[in-house]
């Protein structure tokens, strides 16, 4: 039983320090969603904190704030897609199915 418990360790150890650098290549990730042909930009890291926002002025009209809202929520939502699809990619060789 002690050679067994030995090697759990060590391949714990080894899952760990993997999954600890994958965390760390995460934080590297940068991507941009965008929205309206790109009127709406959007820059999320890898653990989706928003990074920047750009609004062109050509999509900014005071009597249409609700176009503009939907412009930010859809880039939002595209940049967080592309956030996950390349964090999967990421974490695919370790076959860890993680929620980011």
């Amino acid at each position: 039983m002690g050679s067994n418990f030995s090697k759990m360790k060590k391949q714990a150890k080894a899952l760990q320090e993997q999954f600890s650098k994958m965390q760390e290549d995460l934080k590297k990730i940068e991507e941009i969603g965008s929205s309206g042909s790109g009127l709406v930009q959007i820059t999320l890291d890898g653990e989706k904190n928003m990074k920047k926002v750009s609004i062109s002025p050509d999509c900014v009209d005071p009597e249409d704030v609700e176009a503009l809202q939907d412009l930010i929520q859809a880039a939002y939502k595209d940049a967080t897609d592309k956030v996950d699809e390349k964090a999967s990619a990421s974490q695919g060789g370790m076959g860890l199915n993680l929620p980011f």
